[in-house]
């Protein structure tokens, strides 16, 4: 199954994967204190590593990593200009990145765990959309929500995701939690509205970063990851910077050590964002002698509040799929009132 629940009633350490997305000079930096990759082994941790280009440096850390068995996934990303993330308008440049790697990888004798595939927005609309939020109809008209696109564009991630298996990957999806609700209902709205779109994966990672959402943040980890086979938590630091937008606050220790332990209570498979962020705080050697036996709750009314939302979420959806019953309700409503 993609989507799963734990059992709350017990925990147990969990699996541990950190992304990493730094181009390649700050990555030759980062791995430069052997310590990392000590750590990373101890811990029996992988790393998703950002592929921002396919510069020698890159391919010598993976070999590192490789040599110390520690597991890498292949995080895809694009160059900006292609929109940087994987979504409905970009399949094509996806398709041709992706055979840029596996040249690059066989040329640098590269082994990896898998693939990942970040499903977001469009990087250029999603700066524009933060900026003014006018640009949200803009961008919808000038990429077109119909059906048809999003049929289109689906099709061509099956293709490329048929072809990583073919290659004898296993394929990660890195996606927003409201996705989980989309695919619930039915609904392909959310997926037509921003540029997003439901590609096949073997793995789910849904994206919990509670740094986003203060202070309601951890009402969404904990309704959100009760159905999620895998989570991603965070943000420690690092990240890609969007002009004009400040970056959240990284979380302290007290946010991170609560996330990983809701995140523990709801799946066995925690991704953490960042692991430049972990070691630039010191975060690693805490990791280390963690007590995962430890339980946690959401503060009072974040995760009352994150229920609601979703259910308005989901009763939203549910209902713009089926516009025909959407206006049965609303005679039943007017026939009642009146």
């Amino acid at each position: 199954m993609l989507f799963t629940s734990r059992n709350m009633e017990t925990t147990s350490t969990p699996s541990l994967s950190f992304f990493c997305e730094l181009d390649g000079a700050s990555i030759s930096a980062l791995f430069s204190d052997p310590q990392v990759i000590s750590t990373l082994s101890e811990l029996n941790a992988g790393v998703n590593l950002g592929i921002i280009d396919f510069s020698p440096e890159r391919a010598e850390v993976v070999k590192r990593l490789n040599q110390a068995m520690v597991p890498v996934v292949a995080w895809q990303l694009l160059p900006r200009e292609q929109g940087y993330w994987y979504h409905g308008c970009n399949a094509q440049h996806a398709i041709a990145r992706y055979g840029e790697f596996v040249r690059w990888s066989a040329r640098n004798d590269l082994k990896w765990s898998g693939i990942g595939m970040d499903i977001e927005p469009d990087i250029k609309e999603f700066q524009s959309l933060m900026l003014d939020k006018k640009e949200l109809l803009r961008s919808v008209r000038r990429r077109g929500c119909g059906k048809a696109n999003l049929r289109k564009a689906q099709a061509e991630y099956r293709e490329l995701v048929s072809q990583m298996r073919h290659d004898g990957f296993t394929v990660d999806s890195y996606e927003f939690p409201f996705m989980i609700d989309e695919y619930w209902a039915g609904s392909t709205i959310v997926q037509r509205l921003t540029g997003m779109v439901e590609a096949p994966a073997d793995r789910r990672v849904v994206m919990l970063y509670t740094s986003f959402f203060r202070p309601y943040g951890q009402g969404v980890l904990w309704t959100y990851g009760k159905n999620a086979r895998a989570v991603a938590v965070g943000v420690t630091g690092g990240g890609v910077e969007l002009e004009g937008i400040p970056q959240p606050r990284p979380q302290d220790w007290a946010e991170f050590s609560r996330d990983l332990r809701l995140a523990n209570q709801r799946a066995g498979d925690i991704h953490i964002f960042s692991l430049e962020g972990c070691v630039e705080q010191g975060f690693m050697e805490k990791i280390m002698s963690f007590d995962w036996n430890i339980k946690e709750k959401p503060a009072h009314p974040w995760y009352e509040l994150a229920m609601l939302a979703r259910l308005l979420i989901r009763m939203g959806l549910w209902t713009s799929s089926r516009p025909l019953v959407a206006v049965m309700l609303l005679l039943l409503l007017l026939w009642l009132w009146l």
